[in-house]
């Protein structure tokens, strides 16, 4: 009774704040700026018949609740115990820590379960006013979604005991997904607080398992949406404009404001440019280029000593400087698309180092200090590339095939390269340091069959395997996650 009650309190407590705050649909990406003119919408929902068997939406006078319930079961090679406050709740990646076959609760397979409320309240021709204010939690503990503090509960616990747990941008505010507001017109779209990077909406918009945390690795990891560390593929404080010319599309992000407001960096600055080129062999190729700049990211682990046998693992923050180039691409012709990204990460020293004994709040309200152990907190790491810039690469390719209306068949393949960087060491063992070559691969297939109008179900497995540096303190080298889920979304 508690957890029902929780989570009526989280969806009353997300209708009330919603007109005064605002934002998007957080796990559906739309490549072009919002349309200044809207569509006629399907009817709303006149009985539980009509919400149960039709896609009619819950909108009361331009203001829409919405949501998403995804659960399922999963078999795991390698894994650890589920934990219900982590964002993907279970290890459909191979972990440090992953260690032996088990069966698990499968939450969030496909996208992240959530609740949320949008509008869009036109104002004079061509304008109109839109806000999205969305939470993600876990279907089997209804708690909301807090990555950081997964990674902290797990602190002092051997290597072979842990559950699962992952660093997030989620880290258990009302608003983890998103909480925006702004104006659409003829000339754009431009929305300002809490909403995704860019480089969230292109991993959204080209990853062809659509960031799945069960078949995709970087939606399982934010590697790739955060510019380098996953706590920055949302800011809490920013500015977004998108426009469509034509064709071609222009967007730019500014986050401006630090820590104290919620943020996982002190400032970001991202700038898109891309377009749709229809009529090429009979199909829309669709482009886009992201450039990123993230100053003073944070990233949240486990660190130390990984033997299993020794206690503890510390909670420590690595502060960097982030800069990337995403290249991305999608060819859509009848059934079939086809997907390709690339992203260039280059992780420096942070801009502002914090001296012994002082800190910050991270984004789920933990203290972060330099060299403070003593003070129970989560020590700060200024020098991780002090010696040297890391460098990584991530590629992906994949496919979608659209059997019929209802069932589509999709495959993928990802793969991450991190040169050797740092201080000179013997690298001839590469995994016995995390500063060597290192390589990451990951491979995945999925069917989707969409059997009503707002339920699906599906079936697929991830194989993912790491190695030389990147295997650094790894029990076990690769895992297999052969998962089946259904998903409702309202």
């Amino acid at each position: 009774m508690k957890k029902v009650g929780v989570f009526a309190s989280m969806i009353f407590g997300l209708v009330g704040a919603a007109y005064a705050t605002a934002g998007s649909a957080d796990d559906i990406m739309v490549t072009k700026a919002a349309p200044a003119v809207t569509t006629k919408a399907p009817a709303t929902c006149s009985s539980f018949e009509d919400f149960v068997v039709t896609a009619c939406p819950l909108t009361w006078n331009g203001i829409t609740l919405y949501g998403t319930i995804d659960g399922g079961v999963t078999w795991l090679s390698h894994g650890v115990p589920f934990n219900g406050t982590s964002s993907v709740g279970a290890d459909y990646l191979i972990q440090k820590y992953s260690n032996r076959p088990q069966w698990s609760l499968a939450p969030n397979g496909l996208n992240n379960s959530n609740i949320g409320i949008k509008g869009n309240e036109p104002f004079a021709p061509g304008w109109a006013f839109i806000f999205d204010l969305q939470a993600g939690f876990d279907p089997y503990s209804l708690q909301f979604s807090n990555g950081p503090h997964s990674v902290t509960q797990n602190a002092g616990v051997p290597l072979t005991s842990q559950n699962s747990g992952a660093d997030s941008s989620r880290a258990g505010q009302f608003y983890n997904s998103v909480g925006y507001l702004g104006v659409s017109s003829p000339y754009g779209t431009l929305t300002v607080f809490r909403q995704n990077s860019l480089t969230l909406d292109a991993v959204f918009a080209y990853d062809p398992m659509g960031a799945s945390y069960a078949f995709s690795p970087i939606g399982w990891q934010g590697i790739t949406c955060g510019v380098g560390d996953t706590e920055d593929c949302r800011f809490s404080t920013s500015v977004k404009y998108r426009v469509d010319i034509g064709q071609f599309r222009i967007a730019a992000l500014w986050q401006f404001g630090g820590y104290g407001l919620n943020n996982a960096s002190t400032g970001s600055y991202q700038f898109q440019v891309g377009g749709d080129f229809a009529n090429l062999a009979g199909g829309t190729l669709s482009l886009d280029a992201i450039g990123s700049f993230v100053q003073n990211a944070v990233s949240v682990a486990l660190a130390g000593n990984t033997l299993p046998a020794v206690l503890p693992q510390v909670v420590t923050a690595t502060l960097s400087d982030n800069t990337s180039i995403m290249l991305v691409g999608k060819y859509s012709n009848g059934p079939v698309k086809l997907f390709a990204g690339y992203e260039f990460i280059r992780y420096a020293p942070p801009s502002n180092p914090y001296a012994v004994g002082t800190g910050f709040n991270d984004i789920s309200g933990d203290f972060i200090c330099a060299g403070c152990a003593a003070f129970n907190s989560t020590n700060i790491n200024n020098t991780a590339f002090s010696a040297g810039d890391k460098l990584f690469n991530v590629f992906w390719v994949g496919a979608k095939y659209a059997v019929t209306d209802k069932l589509d068949l999709i495959g993928a393949y990802y793969h991450y390269d991190q040169p050797a960087f740092g201080a000179p060491v013997n690298c001839a063992n590469a995994a016995a340091f995390a500063n060597c070559h290192g390589t990451f691969d990951a491979v995945s297939f999925v069917v989707d069959w969409q059997f009503a109008k707002k339920f699906d179900t599906y079936a697929g497995f991830m194989f993912s395997q790491v190695n030389g540096g990147l295997a650094n303190g790894y029990l076990n080298r690769s895992s297999i996650d052969p998962t089946v889920g259904l998903r409702f979304r309202f």
